[in-house]
């Protein structure tokens, strides 16, 4: 019987903690696979995961084999098949998105040298904590062990949160759309797509759109939908983000009929900078992640599209000098 190994860090926050219970209970993994659960944090959190271990146990998962709750990376990431970078340290009211992008360099960099020395080259792994592209660009740079296609970052979010906004307009299910893709940055620059997107399997509803709807709500909106949530709810998406890890995840263990989006690092067609994580339109089987190369861009959608790598760009150059260590 196979065992597969899922390492979570930032285990005690509440993105993992609906992810977790979401994985063992779902179809990700045959039945003939035995899952180890890796639930990594800080050493103040030990006492959370412990609580989080119970409970795990107490939901008699068929599937599970072990859980392991540490503050120790090299023991987290051992051997591990996926490894789910979830944490990083969060922006506070006031912060800079720079400071923040120097503060969570650092932690992944730590992360990035010990996965590096741990892991095989199988391995995948899938970067969340914020901010994911350049969070996962910090990755390839020091784990360079493991080959650059098996890092991604999450955009998932996106592009459910964009099929949802797309669903509620037209009056349709989510099931649907299809090929609706988020381009660039995990950022208020990202760029959903609609002029590629099928409405039960027509582009019609689509082009019946008003362009100011389109340019003016839901683009904006789709960029903005984590803080409207904040708004309301008072904290950032939790079980909404482990609903897009958990289809992330699926989509690198089984692959997709559908456009996919996640952030990767990759030569393309599209001018866009073959040296930072980018989210483009993906077609995604159990073996490759592949760019769809050849759709044709128009100048307002290619504007948008530039002004996401622009905004990549400064990030990398903020952290230009971690790189060089």
């Amino acid at each position: 019987m196979k065992k597969t190994i899922i390492t979570i860090t930032g285990a005690a926050g509440n993105i993992a903690y609906s992810l977790i219970f979401r994985i063992l209970s779902g179809n990700i993994f045959p039945d003939t696979h035995k899952i180890q659960i890796n639930l990594l944090d800080l050493a103040e959190a030990l006492p959370i995961l412990k609580g989080v271990k119970y409970e795990i146990e107490d939901c008699a998962f068929p599937n599970l084999e072990n859980i392991t709750i540490t503050d120790n990376p090299e023991l987290a990431f051992m051997d591990s098949n996926y490894i789910l970078l979830v944490g990083a340290k969060p922006r506070f009211k006031g912060m800079q998105r720079a400071d923040l992008l120097l503060d969570n360099a650092n932690i992944f960099q730590k992360h990035a040298k010990i996965i590096n020395e741990c892991v095989g080259k199988d391995t995948k792994i899938v970067v969340v904590g914020n901010p994911a592209n350049t969070n996962a660009l910090i990755l390839q740079n020091f784990a360079h062990n493991l080959p650059a296609e098996n890092i991604t970052s999450l955009m998932k979010l996106d592009q459910n949160r964009a099929k949802s906004i797309l669903a509620n307009k037209l009056d349709k299910s989510v099931k649907d759309i299809s090929q609706l893709v988020v381009w660039g940055n995990h950022s208020v620059t990202q760029f959903p797509d609609l002029n590629h997107t099928l409405v039960s399997d027509s582009h019609d509803l689509i082009s019946s759109l008003d362009k100011n709807w389109i340019n003016d709500i839901f683009i904006p909106r789709v960029q903005k939908r984590g803080a409207e949530i904040i708004e309301h709810r008072g904290k950032s998406s939790a079980a909404s983000a482990a609903s897009a890890i958990y289809d992330h995840l699926s989509i690198l263990v089984n692959g997709s009929i559908e456009w996919e989006s996640m952030g990767i690092i990759r030569e393309n067609n599209y001018n866009i900078c073959d040296e930072i994580f980018f989210s483009f339109p993906l077609k995604i089987s159990t073996s490759n992640i592949d760019i769809i190369n050849d759709l044709d861009i128009s100048e307002n959608s290619m504007k948008y599209i530039k002004d996401t790598e622009k905004e990549l760009l400064v990030e990398r150059d903020i952290i230009k000098d971690i790189l060089k260590n």
